[in-house]
């Protein structure tokens, strides 16, 4: 992430120059390798995508192709433009919203004095007509164009003379299946624009729907394709997870025939290294998305895999798994909201401690541990909670702690079945 802070203070002339270095994260199940990689992407505002190295195929066999990862992604960051977008355009709509209102109450040629006019934009000010129902036109679709716009919204633009065979698949799919829509009694409003109802609603219900409708009319003149891909292209963050099931033990001489096995590894390469990959929002360059890959490697080591892939993933960070001390930091350095629960000391290290017992005698799931020994203590808590007066109090003590948690401890059989 340092790194692609220093890229963009370089020259434009020496940009294309600065690739990204990627990651192989090591470390057992639950130490914390997706939530580090989330983080990166929430503090830099990235689009983030999680993907299971498991869940393709090799090209030619029936299933997931790698190149899906990029559209994914695309998908992810059009979202996540669209969202920074809509927020900037929020309060310059709102005044918009609060003029179609006052339209809708008293006319847009209202005869009367502009105090008048005044009057009731101060009752509305002072929410004194929020449950004043008025009636306005609404789009039919409302939330999505019909075939895709300039806003990149779903779906794909066909235009006249365009050879449909310029078109990647996904687009292709999509295209057919809102013609096929329209086929079944789809219609097109007047100018062209999506068919509008009119709807009667409460001031307050009709400001949030007028509000979205006056952002879509904004979002049309911003190019949120090119914001996107740029997006994708320049801070995507791929992880890439179990990168460890896809690799063979360099000791094991016959061929797998498993399909997502070696051969997604090679179909890995072009796409970390860096290629162009048609996406149903236009081309999306690779050469400067992060890819972060991860694995336990238990039962293979991290040069069982291709030597390619190696050099392509030079950094190499090394997890260790979850001690009880750290699963003690993570039940007190949380916040969390709502009715005050409060835990003794000597209750949450024996929590850290049982955590820690289970994870060594059972199966080591690390901080996952946490989630199942809490759900198992606080099961009765939860449900008498909702009948606790508002502000109250739960205790919870080491005595509760062992009291819940004794029948898991004392048998080996029932500690199977916590996960």
């Amino acid at each position: 992430m340092r790194n692609r802070w220093r890229r963009r203070q370089l020259p434009p002339s020496l940009l294309k120059e600065v690739t990204p270095r990627n990651v192989l994260m090591i470390g057992p199940t639950g130490c914390g390798k997706t939530e580090v990689a989330r983080r990166m992407a929430k503090l830099s505002d990235a689009p983030f995508l999680k993907v299971e190295a498991t869940k393709f195929t090799e090209v030619g066999y029936h299933g997931r192709d790698v190149d899906q990862i990029v559209r994914d992604l695309m998908d992810v960051s059009m979202a996540l433009t669209k969202k920074r977008q809509m927020e900037r355009l929020r309060g310059e709509a709102k005044s918009v919203v609060e003029e179609r209102i006052l339209d809708v109450l008293v006319g847009p040629s209202f005869s009367g004095t502009k105090a008048q006019r005044e009057s009731f934009r101060s009752m509305l000010d002072e929410g004194l007509l929020e449950d004043q129902e008025i009636q306005i036109d609404v789009p039919e679709n409302l939330g999505g164009g019909m075939m895709g716009g300039k806003d990149g919204g779903e779906g794909a633009v066909l235009a006249f003379g365009t050879d449909s065979s310029s078109l990647n698949p996904q687009a292709m799919a999509d295209l057919m299946k809102r013609l096929g829509a329209m086929g079944k009694g789809g219609r097109i409003g007047a100018g062209g624009g999506p068919p509008t109802e009119k709807r009667k609603m409460p001031i307050s219900e009709a400001r949030e729907v007028i509000l979205e409708i006056e952002i879509e009319k904004m979002l049309e003149k911003v190019d949120l394709k090119k914001e996107a891909i740029a997006a994708a292209q320049e801070s995507g963050i791929v992880f890439i997870d179990e990168i460890d099931k896809i690799c063979s033990s360099r000791d094991y001489n016959s061929k797998s025939a498993d399909a997502s096995a070696e051969g997604v590894q090679r179909d890995l390469l072009p796409l970390v290294e860096g290629t162009t990959i048609s996406t149903k929002y236009g081309n999306v360059d690779t050469d400067y998305m992060l890819f972060i890959a991860s694995g336990a490697f238990h039962a293979v080591k991290p040069s069982d895999m291709l030597p390619e892939l190696q050099g392509r993933l030079p950094i190499r960070v090394e997890l260790n798994g979850l001690t009880e001390d750290d699963l003690y930091k993570i039940l007190t350095e949380p916040e969390a909201n709502g009715i005050a629960l409060t835990f003794d000391d000597d209750a949450l290290r024996e929590i850290a401690k049982c955590a820690a017992h289970l994870n060594r005698t059972v199966e080591n799931i690390g901080a996952r541990r946490l989630h199942t020994v809490l759900e198992r203590i606080m099961e009765e808590i939860s449900f008498q909670a909702a009948e606790m007066e508002r502000g109250g109090e739960v205790r919870v003590t080491k005595k509760l702690v062992k009291d819940r948690l004794s029948d898991i401890l004392t048998s080996s059989d029932l500690s199977k079945y916590i996960l």
